[in-house]
């Protein structure tokens, strides 16, 4: 569903509209994750850093007195930092806007580049944005969200046109404001789903015979795995263990159990939050071969990721 109302307000006059940006940094993998942004601005200038001695000067804009924040060196697993940047008409609504957005992201991965300038903003301007900064938008990837006065654009990829619709609907029901105009520039990608399972396809996690214990092969197919559940940041994943048909099935559902546990505990150490995690085990109940070869049994036993939200 794509919205856009085109309506004129003297507040989009170049220079004069406020305008806040969210953004998440690119990790070490090199690829954008789930993120939220806006429109480019100027980047700020950087403020000359005053001699010891000197004394206080007038204090620049935020926006010049923020210079851009590097991201830090960071584990294949490290999460997105998320940049808050632009310039807002007064103190009150950059605090806000701030808060709303640690609360969403949590405040670790939020970088503070949003500044205060002397212009003008729509009425309850400050209290939309915050409408906006909602859950929702941790579903985009390699996107953007920007909010110029009152022109709203969101960009990036989702998994699928109904997601799309949802998106763009939300935003539009929580404005309530005809005033406001909502461009839609969202598109439709691979599913978070099939995602999952092209970076599993062919790949085994593996254990230790008899036990839960991850093999060197088993490591290394989860780094594999760890910038895709990564790029999808904001989701939750269950952990399926399963076994063959050998043994007895009370024993294979325990095993199966505490291996999912295993791969969950190597994931949550790597930076997976373990809130995004649940794990099951099912044992043999749901093979995908035939257990009678070799070559079925080893397909069976097998470690699935599920998305669930």
């Amino acid at each position: 569903m794509s919205v856009n109302r085109l309506h004129r307000h003297p507040l989009r006059r170049a220079g004069l509209a406020a305008v806040v940006m969210l953004a998440a940094l690119a990790p070490a993998t090199g690829q954008p994750l789930a993120a939220a942004s806006t429109a480019p601005a100027p980047p700020p200038a950087p403020a000359p850093a005053p001699a010891p001695s000197a004394a206080p000067s007038p204090a620049p804009s935020p926006a010049a007195a923020r210079p851009a924040i590097a991201p830090p060196v960071a584990s294949p697993a490290a999460a997105p930092q998320v940049v808050v940047s632009g310039t807002v008409p007064d103190e009150a609504t950059r605090a806000a806007i701030l808060a709303r957005v640690r609360e969403v992201y949590g405040a670790e991965r939020v970088v503070d580049q949003l500044g205060v300038g002397p212009l003008a903003a729509p009425p309850q301007w400050g209290q939309q944005v915050q409408k906006l900064l909602t859950a929702d938008i941790k579903r985009v990837s390699q996107g953007q969200l920007r909010i110029e006065g009152n022109m709203v654009e969101i960009t990036g990829q989702v998994d699928n046109a109904q997601t799309q619709q949802q998106l763009v609907r939300g935003i539009a029901t929580r404005l309530d404001n005809p005033t406001y105009t909502v461009r839609d520039n969202l598109r439709v990608g691979a599913s978070g789903q099939q995602v999952l399972d092209a970076a599993m396809a062919n790949r085994i996690v593996e254990f230790e015979p008899g036990n839960a214990t991850l093999t060197a092969a088993g490591l290394q197919v989860l780094e594999h795995l760890l910038p895709v559940l990564q790029k999808l940041a904001g989701r939750r994943f269950e952990i399926v263990g399963h076994t063959d048909s050998d043994g007895a099935r009370p024993q294979n559902l325990l095993l199966s159990a505490a291996r999912a546990e295993s791969v969950k505990a190597y994931l949550v150490q790597r930076g997976i939050p373990a809130s995004a995690l649940v794990t099951t085990g099912v044992g043999p109940d749901r093979p995908v071969a035939d257990n009678t070869s070799a070559e079925g049994r080893a397909r069976n036993r097998r470690i699935e990721f599920r998305l669930l939200a």
